[in-house]
Order: C-alpha cells, then sequence, then structure tokens
C-alpha cells in the first residue's frame, strides 16, 4: 500500500496526495517535499515505484528480497539505504524490521514489510517542524534515521538491567536457566551489533562534504545520528565485555562448586571406609582372633568406630571439607 504526502515549503502545508501517478510531476518542482510510503508493497507499488522515480531495478530488487546487510548506495541521483528498527518484547525476544530509505534531493521513499514505529514518529515530528521546511528532505530523514537508532538505548538499558539480574543470581542461586539467560543476551547483542555496525559507514557516506544532496544545515543533524551511533557502538561493546566476564564467573563459580562437591564426597567416604575397616577386619572368619571371645567387644567395636567418624568428622570440619 502506497501513501504520499507532500509538504509544500513556500506555504509549509502538508497535502496528502491520493494519485500516485502525479509523484514524478509533483518532485519536480524544487520547492516540494515528497514523502512516499510503501507499505506492506505488492509488485504493483515496486513498478509504480520505478515509473514514477526511475529507482534502479537493482534497488528495487532488494527492497523486494528482506534480510538485507544494513548499507547504503550511491546511484548518484539518490541515495539507497537499509537499516532495521529494533523492539524488545515483553517476553525478552527482540525483534528487528527491515526498513529500506529512498533518499533523494527533494524526496524520501520508505518501504517496509511490516509496521514501523519510526515512520509514525517521523511523521509526526516532521508536522512540528515545518518551521525547518527548507531544509528539504534531509531533514524528514533524519527525523526517521534518528528515531530508528534512538530506539537502540532502550533496548540496551533493558538488556543491561537483565544482565545486573544476571550477576545476582550467580551468587544467590543455583538455576540452571542462568547459562541460558546468558547466551540468550549474547546472541541479542551479537544481532543488535551486526544491525548497528553498519550503519557507521553509511553515515560516513552521508556525511561527506562532496555530496551535493543536502545543505551544510542538514549534515549536522546527521552528526547528531552520527553520535549516537558511537555511543550505541560503545554500548554493545561495553556490554559484550561484561557478559563475557559474567561468563567467565559463572564457570569459576560451577567449577568452585563441584570442588565443594568433590570435597564433601571424599570427605563421607573417607569416614564411611574408616569406620568399615574395623567391621571388615571382625568379619573376616579367623578363628583364632584377638577379642573374638570378648564379652566387651561387640561395644568395643562400636565404640572405635564410633570414636574415628567423630574425630574426621571434625578434622573435615577443621579443614572444611564439610
Amino acid at each position: 500500500m502506497i501513501s504520499t504526502l507532500l509538504l509544500e515549503q513556500d506555504r509549509k502545508t502538508f497535502v496528502p496526495i491520493e494519485d500516485h501517478q502525479q509523484i514524478s510531476t509533483l518532485r519536480a518542482n524544487p520547492k516540494h517535499i515528497v514523502w512516499v510510503d510503501v507499505s506492506q508493497p505488492t509488485a504493483a507499488d515496486f513498478d509504480c515505484l520505478h515509473e514514477e522515480f526511475e529507482f534502479h531495478r537493482l534497488a528495487i530488487e532488494d527492497c523486494k528480497n528482506a534480510h538485507q546487510r544494513p548499507k547504503i548506495e550511491d546511484y548518484h541521483r539518490y541515495y539507497f539505504i537499509v537499516l532495521y528498527e529494533a523492539e524488545l518484547t515483553d517476553r525478552g525476544d527482540l525483534l528487528l524490521r527491515e526498513l529500506s530509505l529512498f533518499l533523494g534531493p527533494n524526496y524520501v521513499v520508505t518501504v517496509h514489510h511490516r509496521p514501523i514505529q519510526a515512520i509514525t514518529n517521523g511523521e509526526r515530528l516532521w508536522r512540528n517542524w515545518t518551521d525547518l521546511a527548507e531544509q528539504g528532505a534531509g531533514l524528514l530523514a533524519y527525523l526517521i534515521l534518528d528515531a530508528v537508532v534512538d530506539e537502540y538505548f532502550p533496548i540496551l538499558d533493558a538488556v543491561s538491567d537483565r544482565m545486573d539480574e544476571l550477576e545476582h543470581k550467580l551468587f544467590n542461586d543455583h538455576e540452571t536457566e542462568t547459562i541460558e539467560d546468558i547466551f540468550q543476551i549474547k546472541k541479542q547483542l551479537l544481532q543488535v551489533r551486526r544491525s548497528v555496525t553498519p550503519l557507521r559507514d553509511v553515515f560516513n557516506i552521508l556525511l561527506r562534504r562532496e555530496q551535493p544532496l543536502f545543505t551544510r544545515e542538514v549534515t549536522y543533524y546527521f552528526h547528531d545520528i552520527y553520535d549516537h551511533l558511537i555511543r550505541v557502538a560503545d554500548m554493545i561493546d561495553n556490554l559484550r565485555d561484561l557478559l563475557g566476564s559474567t561468563m567467565d564467573v559463572y564457570l569459576s563459580l560451577q567449577g568452585n562448586r563441584m570442588n565443594m562437591v568433590m570435597k564433601r564426597l571424599t570427605a563421607l567416604s573417607t569416614i564411611l571406609m574408616s569406620a568399615a575397616l574395623i567391621s571388615g577386619i571382625y568379619g573376616m572368619n579367623f578363628h583364632y582372633m584377638p577379642e573374638l571371645e570378648w564379652r566387651y567387644g561387640y561395644y568395643a567395636a562400636l565404640g572405635g568406630m564410633l570414636t574415628i567418624v567423630i574425630g574426621l568428622i571434625i578434622f573435615f570440619r577443621w579443614i572444611k571439607w564439610l
């Protein structure tokens, strides 16, 4: 489905466009800023984009085939950008939604197969920032891209909170789910890193001084997004380092717990074998043995075993094996 919104820079008014065949005519006016949003695109929608904007077929093909790597491609008259919006569900699952964006001198075309929250936020802010209409399509691109990048901050904050809870579990609980949580967080950080790291190359190209599509003022806004990306990348690296340390602590604690179990089993085995030594000696079938006919031999044997057991318990408690 295609929806088109026109901003007239002179009048600073927004006009919804129903007839999509007029797009090429409207964008021919440099005082017009055209935003075309294509959600759940069909083959007819892609044909319309190709006819009205003359987009390269390879770029159209990338829009059709999802799961593209975040990237930017320079087609001289416009840029083609692919990036991902992230969301953390209530269950703690990470969702990535692909957004393709064509960025020209006075138009922006967004293509997505699933709902994108940044589209809604970008439109709301664009309507409120009409005093900066002279900045052209670059301002609209900034609002959309900034909304996508800013969504990574609360996700990383939530991951950081989960890691704090995980550290508390490590020292207080012995749940087997802890290792599963560690690997789930590690997988989420890897997904976020794969979505964020290539975007730095995207903005390196957008911030080139020789690029003629935008004013110098617009590059200041793109610099703001680039700074946010650097912060996000630093947060990811810090969380990955902290997660690696948490993994090492978990393995160390598991090793220590296993050592304690082995010590206790060794102590119990020693106690039982020492007591069994006496009973084993007097269980032999020899006729001539000391104290074999003694009236109090049974009680003496029990007393000897009890003395050995108590002595060993005291010894193992002293060396903290029990």
